[in-house]
């Protein structure tokens, strides 16, 4: 599992939640990813960085994962970096 860089770091102290989900706007993979938390009753906080590619590919390089949604786990008090939709659901599962 990647360190969580400072801006993740920084978005997941600001997230009073169980996720943190960076996301785009056309995002199927994102739909279904908040689609599958709302099911398990947990929250999350989404950073839609569509209209920042800047700070996504900032995300993107702190985190080594490529494509949206990227998931954070708040729920220990230490953020830990999840990876995609497919991976929440073996995280969950």
């Amino acid at each position: 599992m990647p360190p969580i860089g400072p801006l993740v770091s920084a978005d997941a102290k600001a997230s009073d939640t169980d996720f943190l989900m960076y996301s785009t706007t056309y995002c199927p993979y994102c739909v279904g990813a908040k689609r599958y938390l709302l099911g398990r009753d947990l929250t999350f906080t989404e950073e839609n960085l569509q209209a920042q590619p800047d700070r996504l590919r900032a995300i993107q390089s702190e985190t080594g994962h490529r494509t949206v949604p990227i998931m954070i786990d708040l729920r220990s008090g230490t953020p830990a970096f999840v990876g995609g939709f497919d991976d929440l659901q073996d995280w969950l599962d």
